[in-house]
C-alpha cells in the first residue's frame, strides 16, 4: 500500500510536523460512528503554571513508556537514549510531548473574549499567533477552555451539542488568541449549517497565515469515532499542524458494562491513527473537570508560539 508523502510545512522545520499520510486505511475502518455569548472578562492576577515535577513525568516512567518513534520532538530539540542514562530528555505529564527550550511565559494572565466571525477574512488582523480547538460537537470544547483559563464563563457551554456557529477569538495576555471553531459531526443542526460550518472551517484553516496548531479534540471517553480520523487525514493533507487533545479522560466506564478506561481508547486511537502518519503526531491527555492536562498544553502552546514568533 502506498504512502503519498506531503510536502513540508512552511514555517516549521520537518522535525516538527514531518508527516506521511496512509488515505486507504480510511476506507476500511469499520467504526462505529453551542451559541457563543459574548465575554469580556478578564483576570488580574497571573494563573501560574504549577512546579515541574508535577507536570513532567517522571524519569523512569519514561524509560518504560516511550520509544523514540512515538514521541513529539519539537524543533531545535535533541533527544537522544543512553544505554547508562536512558532518554536524555523530559516529557510533559500524560503525554509525548518533549520539553523544549522554547516551553516559557506559559502562564495565564488575561483572557478576554474579542469577537466571532463567519468568514476567514473577518476574523482579527492584527497579526497575533493562534490556537485553534476544534472537535466533534459534545466532547468538552468549552469546558476545556474555560480550564485553560480557569474561568467558568469565558466560553459559555451549551446543554444543546452544534451551538457554536462562528470562529470565535478569545485574546490571552494581549499577545496571542484561543479560537474556538463549531463543533462537526452533529446530526440534528440543520443540513445548510453543516454544510456552512464544514466550509468556513476548512477556509480558516487553509487560510489562516496566523495559525499556529490546531486542536483536535477526541472523546477519550469512549471508542474512537470514524469521522474524527477522516478529520484529522484531513488536516494531515492539507498540511494542517495538529496535536490531539484527548477529552473527558476523568470518565471511568464500568467494565461489566463493556466500557473502557480512557487510557484504553487513547492507546486505540493512536494505534488506529498510527498508519495514517510516518512520525507520531503530539498528543495530550486531558480533562475539563479535574484541570487534568491544562498545564502540559499551556506548555506546549509555548513551545509552539514562541518557536512559531522565532521564526
Amino acid at each position: 500500500m502506498a504512502l503519498s508523502q506531503l510536502p513540508k510545512f512552511t514555517y516549521c522545520p520537518p522535525s516538527l510536523y514531518n508527516t506521511h499520510i496512509n488515505l486507504p486505511l480510511l476506507a476500511k475502518l469499520k467504526l462505529p460512528t453551542l451559541t457563543r455569548l459574548k465575554s469580556t472578562l478578564t483576570t488580574t492576577e497571573p494563573i501560574p503554571i504549577t512546579e515541574a515535577h508535577n507536570f513532567l513525568t517522571p524519569q523512569e516512567e519514561t524509560q518504560t513508556q516511550f520509544s523514540l518513534d512515538k514521541l513529539f520532538i519539537p524543533p531545535d530539540t535533541e533527544v537522544s537514549i543512553n544505554e547508562n542514562s536512558g532518554l536524555s530528555a523530559r516529557i510533559l505529564k500524560g503525554s509525548n510531548i518533549v520539553l523544549s527550550k522554547y516551553a516559557r511565559d506559559a502562564q495565564v494572565v488575561q483572557a478576554e473574549f474579542i469577537k466571532s466571525s463567519v468568514r476567514t477574512e473577518d476574523c482579527p488582523s492584527d497579526g497575533l499567533p493562534e490556537f485553534a480547538l476544534v472537535g466533534r460537537s459534545n466532547v468538552g470544547k468549552s469546558s476545556l477552555l474555560n480550564s485553560l483559563v480557569r474561568r467558568k464563563k469565558l466560553a459559555l457551554t451549551s446543554k444543546k451539542p452544534g451551538k457554536t456557529q462562528c470562529i470565535n477569538h478569545f485574546k490571552v495576555n494581549d499577545s496571542w488568541y484561543l479560537v474556538d471553531l463549531p463543533g462537526y459531526g452533529y446530526a440534528s443542526a440543520p443540513q445548510e449549517l453543516r454544510t456552512d460550518w464544514n466550509k468556513f472551517t476548512k477556509d480558516y484553516f487553509l487560510n489562516r497565515s496566523t495559525l499556529v496548531s490546531v486542536f483536535l479534540l477526541i472523546d477519550a471517553s469512549i471508542p474512537a469515532k470514524k469521522i474524527d480520523l477522516e478529520y484529522a487525514s484531513w488536516l494531515g493533507q492539507n498540511q494542517v499542524p495538529m496535536t490531539f487533545i484527548f477529552t473527558k479522560c476523568d470518565k471511568r466506564k464500568k467494565k461489566r458494562n463493556g466500557g473502557k478506561r480512557p487510557e484504553e481508547n487513547v492507546n486505540e486511537f493512536q494505534e488506529l491513527i498510527r498508519g495514517f502518519f510516518e512520525t507520531a503526531p503530539p498528543w495530550i491527555m486531558t480533562s475539563g473537570v479535574t484541570n487534568q492536562g491544562r498545564d502540559e498544553m499551556l506548555l506546549h502552546m509555548a513551545q509552539l508560539r514562541n518557536y512559531w514568533l522565532k521564526h
